[in-house]
């Protein structure tokens, strides 16, 4: 869905330069680093093991391998996994809930969804267990009027029997505490006196919205993992401080935004999903320098394909993302959606006689055949390999001493002797199924979203992106391909060149006919206020601040909310409708005049533009040769329906003005780009590879 228009636009004057920029993205396998200095105009980058005991050992390790001056670094701007994997692997801190008398089982009850849909076996297991959710007298109305006044007493008992039990964290979670959230207020300053330490989460702060199911369990994932990130953050603090490093962290979090490290904890479920939200910030940083501001990212990876919607160079950001089954977070997060298609994604043929690929994954290790580490299952990085996609010649520097041989008699005996093909035939099927299904993923940030794919450009990055991203353009009717001068690093630039942002959200949920609209004008208000005091104690400089405002609204009698965006923070009542009527339409082609509509939640990003970078930098033109080709490294058979004789190039080597038409390979460092038959690349001025497709 579009994002509202820019508005309330502000310019800011540096105070001092901020010239050496580090961006520190934490990964699964590796920690990826780009260190920018503006002063000089030069580009570090590194890539190493991330350390996953203790993921600031790799922080420090990649700024290291970079050479980098840690007295003379200006800012550090970091991308971390430590609340993602904690909260998807369920290694959680020990949490306690204090709720409304009569709703401790709410984080059970969800809304009467099954982890399977077919079938009577599911497994279920809420973040915090029934015996640390206690309850306490105390309740509110929807309007916000005290119906039960908090019962202080019950609720210091409570808290002492949480703490008791070793609770290390503490949620407090109390009913329309949206409406009025004093009850949940006094129980945090009880809190504070009796509790341990810090880590006290009250519903309202993190997520002032309705629903009480959806706002308790992102309070219960904040808490889950706040003392983790902070006892993170404070380790990798300490370490940077111990070499010398004299300034501030800050912290990518879910949203595409950055917060400082010392604030990071309290809201510590943001910073959920803030890798895959990096690699878009870059995307849509590096799509409008290039002319392209709207794009759909593609990001292929080893286990996984991550996909997103990028509009007027603005990322699609939802508040309704739920990580797994029964954990929705609802805080602002960039909507990425994920499939289980990545290059180490397993190819078989099933009991049915079906070819399936993915989800599951061959990993690091074993891996695919053609790392030599073991792996016997065909993988589609596998099937590239054997339709000479990736380079053929570079098994002989696999130490297990792996051969084509190897691998195309795999494809025959897993695959193509159950489904009557030869090696290559299979190899080929394992590739269009990927395709079909990453295709797949592209519909769902696009089509079922009312948006028309050609009208996007497709962002192709990370180390298998850019070998699928013609033939997934081709199917879906996008026009262009981009891949950026370095695909396999995208997240840590992300890092670079990230704005500060803060999302809230309030919640109205009263018919609009009805709806106090001075009220929603003072919200936005409000909001914008907070926003701007909160980028304001930031230690980082900025150019402007913008702001998006935007409506949550539905049909009366409908559950789930559509996102309205609006040009200013005071419209009236009928712009409301209107502006709702035609986003409805907009997105199902259906209007309901005769139902009246609601007015949900009123929402304002307010977002600090940092200094701009230059990614020429990225490029390292000193390899450049001086005619197309001399960039040419070799030729190979490719297959594309059959096998061709196609040109092989080096990116570094390419000259500035080149234009290379399909069937071609194109390959560097981080990964390999496969330009198909009737397809034409072109290099821009900030190293980008745009593919045009053919026919």
């Amino acid at each position: 869905m579009s994002q509202p228009p820019a508005s309330a636009t502000d310019a800011r004057t540096p105070s001092s330069s901020q010239s050496i920029v580090a961006g520190v993205d934490v990964g699964g396998t590796f920690t990826d680093l780009v260190l920018f200095d503006a002063a000089t105009g030069t580009v570090r980058l590194a890539k190493t093991p991330t350390t996953l005991d203790n993921q600031a050992f790799g922080v420090i390790h990649a700024l290291e391998a970079a050479e980098a001056d840690f007295a003379a670094l200006d800012l550090i701007v970091h991308g971390t996994t430590t609340t993602t994997n904690a909260v998807l692997e369920r290694q959680l801190c020990k949490t306690g809930m204090i709720t409304t008398l009569g709703f401790r089982d709410v984080l059970e009850l969800g809304r009467r969804t099954r982890p399977q849909a077919y079938g009577m076996k599911g497994d279920f297991r809420p973040i915090i267990p029934r015996d640390l959710r206690m309850e306490v007298p105390e309740r509110m109305d929807a309007r916000g009027t005290v119906v039960t006044p908090l019962d202080e007493e019950a609720l210091r008992s409570a808290l002492k029997d949480l703490a008791d039990k070793g609770c290390e964290s503490l949620v407090i979670h109390f009913l329309h505490a949206y409406a009025n959230p004093a009850h949940e207020l006094r129980a945090g300053e009880i809190a504070r006196e009796v509790w341990p330490n810090g880590n006290i989460t009250l519903g309202h702060a993190l997520l002032s919205e309705s629903r009480e199911y959806e706002r308790g369990v992102t309070a219960a994932v904040n808490a889950s993992v706040q003392p983790l990130l902070r006892r993170y953050v404070e380790r990798l603090a300490d370490t940077l401080a111990a070499r010398g490093y004299r300034h501030d962290v800050l912290v990518m979090n879910g949203n595409g935004g950055m917060v400082s490290a010392r604030r990071v904890a309290n809201e510590a479920a943001k910073t959920v999903m803030s890798g895959p939200a990096s690699g878009v910030m870059a995307a849509a940083y590096t799509g409008r320098r290039a002319g392209m501001p709207n794009l759909i990212t593609y990001d292929m990876g080893g286990t996984s394909t991550d996909v997103a919607l990028i509009r007027d160079a603005e990322p699609t950001v939802s508040n309704e993302i739920e990580v797994e089954y029964a954990m929705p977070i609802h805080v602002p997060m960039v909507d990425v959606r994920t499939v289980g298609a990545g290059g180490g994604s397993i190819a078989r043929v099933t009991e049915a006689g079906l070819l399936q690929v993915g989800p599951e994954s061959a990993g690091a290790t074993p891996g695919p055949i053609c790392y030599g580490k073991g792996g016997t299952r065909p993988t589609i990085s596998d099937a590239n390999l054997l339709l000479g996609r990736l380079n053929p010649s570079r098994l002989n520097k696999v130490p297990g001493g792996v051969t084509l041989a190897d691998v195309e008699a795999a494809f025959a005996r897993e695959i193509g002797d159950r489904l009557g093909l030869d090696a290559i035939q299979a190899a080929d099927a394992v590739i269009r199924i990927a395709n079909a299904r990453m295709s797949d993923a592209v519909r769902m940030v696009s089509v079922s979203l009312g948006e028309d794919p050609r009208d996007f450009a497709l962002f192709a990055f990370g180390g298998a992106g850019p070998l699928h991203a013609s033939a997934i353009a081709r199917e879906l009717g996008i026009p262009k391909v981009l891949a950026p001068s370095r695909p396999g690093i995208t997240n840590a630039l992300g890092c670079v060149v990230a704005d500060l942002r803060h999302d809230f959200v309030q919640t109205v949920n009263r018919p609009l006919a009805v709806a106090d609209i001075d009220t929603v004008h003072q919200i936005f208000a409000r909001q914008s206020e907070e926003g701007r005091s909160l980028i304001a104690k930031e230690a980082v400089q900025i150019r402007e601040i913008r702001e998006m405002r935007s409506v949550d609204m539905q049909f009366i009698g409908q559950t789930h909310v559509l996102r309205v965006p609006l040009p200013n923070p005071t419209p009236s009542r009928e712009e409301l409708q209107q502006r709702f009527e035609e986003a409805y339409f907009a997105r199902f082609h259906v209007a309901l005049p005769e139902i009246r509509a609601n007015l949900v939640n009123v929402n304002t990003s307010v977002i600090g533009r940092r200094e701009e970078i230059d990614l020429s930098a990225l490029i390292d033109a000193s390899g450049r040769k001086q005619s197309l080709a001399e960039a040419e490294t070799g030729r190979r058979p490719v297959f594309f329906g059959g096998f061709v004789e196609t040109p092989v190039y080096w990116r570094d080597h390419l000259p500035a003005d080149a234009v290379v038409e399909g069937p071609a390979i194109i390959e560097q460092m981080d990964t390999t780009i496969v330009i198909e038959p009737g397809d034409v690349a072109r290099q821009d001025a900030d190293g980008n590879i745009i593919i045009t497709i053919g026919g």
